[in-house]
C-alpha cells in the first residue's frame, strides 16, 4: 500500500492529495491548483515530487502545474483529449498508471467537464479512488460541460467500484452537500448519523475526507436516484412524475444548483 495519502489544503476549500511512496522519499500529488502549498509540504517533509495526476482542466486543479514542472520535472498524467499544458502522458479509459509499485486504472467520468478522468487502485486495502470533481462526499460536481445522462453514467461507474473503496475527492464541500442531502432524503437515518459525525470532524479542524463508496451509496442523493424517497423529492420539485433515474437525477441536480 502507499505510505500515506495526505491532504494539502489550497484556496478556500480544495485538497491537493499527496501520495507518498512506502520505500523512498518520492511523492505524487493530485490536482495541484496552487504550487505554493505543495512546495512548502515537500520542503517540510523532505520529499521529492516525482509524479502528478490531473483529473480535469479547471484552473483550481491545474494552476500550479507549470511551476511544479519547472522546479521538479515530474511525470504528469492527465486526460486525453485535453488542452491542459504540461501533461507528459495523456491517458484515457482502460489505461493504467504505474505509481510506486501500484497500478492505477484510468476511468473516464465526463459530466462536470468532458475531459474528466478518475484514477482507481484496487491493490491497497482499502482500494483508493481519486475522482476530482465528479463524485463528492454526499454530492456530485456541477454539470459545466456534460449532460445529466452523461454524468449519471459516470457516477454509476464509480458507484460500481468495491464498496470499501476510499473516495478522495478534491473539495471540502461535505457539510453543504449534507444540508442538501437531508432536504432531499429527510428520513434517511444513516444520513442523519453522518451529519453528526462530519460535524464533529469539522469542529475539530479535521477533513471529512476520504469518504467511501459504501457510505456514498447509503447517503449520497445522486447515487440513490432509484430510491422512492428521492423520486418523491424530485417529483415535488418538478410538479410532475419523474418516471426514470435520469429525470430524478436531473431534478435533484437542478435543485442543488439553486439550493
Amino acid at each position: 500500500m502507499f505510505k500515506e495519502i495526505h491532504p494539502i489544503p489550497a484556496f478556500a476549500d480544495n485538497y491537493i492529495w499527496a501520495i507518498s511512496d512506502q520505500a523512498s522519499d518520492a511523492v505524487c500529488v493530485v490536482d495541484p491548483g496552487d504550487a505554493t502549498p505543495v512546495v512548502e509540504y515537500l520542503a517540510q517533509n523532505k520529499l521529492t515530487l516525482t509524479d502528478i495526476l490531473i483529473t480535469h482542466h479547471h484552473p483550481d486543479h491545474t494552476g500550479g502545474l507549470g511551476e511544479l514542472k519547472a522546479k521538479f520535472s515530474p511525470q504528469v498524467y492527465g486526460p486525453q483529449p485535453s488542452n491542459i499544458a504540461g501533461i507528459s502522458t495523456h491517458v484515457h479509459e482502460g489505461d493504467c498508471v504505474e505509481l510506486f509499485g501500484h497500478r492505477l486504472s484510468v476511468i473516464e467520468v465526463p459530466g462536470h467537464t468532458l475531459d474528466h478522468v478518475a484514477f482507481y487502485c484496487d491493490e491497497p486495502d482499502p482500494p483508493v479512488l481519486f475522482c476530482g470533481d465528479t463524485l463528492f462526499a454526499a454530492g456530485c460536481g456541477r454539470l459545466f460541460e456534460g449532460t445529466p445522462e452523461v454524468m449519471h453514467e459516470s457516477l454509476a461507474k464509480l458507484a460500481a467500484l468495491q464498496t470499501t473503496t476510499a473516495v478522495y475527492c478534491t473539495h471540502e464541500y461535505t457539510m453543504a452537500n449534507l444540508k442538501f442531502a437531508i432536504a432531499a432524503d429527510p428520513y434517511n437515518k444513516t444520513l442523519l448519523s453522518r451529519i453528526s459525525e462530519e460535524q464533529e470532524k469539522r469542529a475539530s479542524g479535521l477533513p471529512t475526507l476520504p469518504s467511501s463508496v459504501q457510505l456514498e451509496l447509503e447517503t449520497n442523493p445522486f447515487l440513490r436516484c432509484n430510491q422512492s424517497a428521492l423520486q418523491q423529492s424530485a417529483e415535488s420539485q418538478l410538479g410532475r412524475t419523474a418516471s426514470d433515474e435520469i429525470k430524478v437525477f436531473t431534478a435533484l441536480r437542478n435543485w442543488k444548483d439553486n439550493f
